[in-house]
């Protein structure tokens, strides 16, 4: 079994909204970096440690029955890992890097929505 890391304790003390909030934090970090054209070197640990974030908060929002919306992060945490392994080109093509921050912009409104409302109940 792997080890529960002290900075995974922390995060995971605080609620789902809480979490999807510090996520969103880091997105708006991110978005920023982007339009900067600041160093790679920056933005890195933002895009590896949401990444985290959203491998602890998903499992708890499955568990709450919030299926679909946890979808919806999957989907993020693959975008962020396309980007991890595509990383150079990325920063190498105006085109992409522009791409990267309007879908940063869009997950990160889209972060803030889920953290916001309450899930839908799944009676039938």
């Amino acid at each position: 079994m792997i080890e529960v890391t002290p900075e995974q304790q922390n995060f995971m003390q605080d609620d789902v909204p809480i979490r999807l909030h510090h996520l969103a934090n880091h997105l708006s970090q991110i978005h920023s970096l982007w339009n900067q054209d600041s160093s790679s070197d920056l933005m890195l640990p933002l895009v590896k440690e949401s990444r985290y974030f959203l491998e602890w908060t998903v499992p708890d929002m499955v568990q709450a029955d919030d299926i679909d919306r946890a979808c919806e992060l999957v989907d993020l945490g693959r975008l962020l890992t396309r980007w991890l392994f595509n990383w150079d080109k990325i920063w190498a093509d105006p085109e992409q890097t522009q791409s990267a921050a309007k879908q940063t912009q869009e997950w990160l409104h889209r972060v803030l929505e889920i953290a916001d409302t309450e899930p839908e109940s799944l009676t039938a």
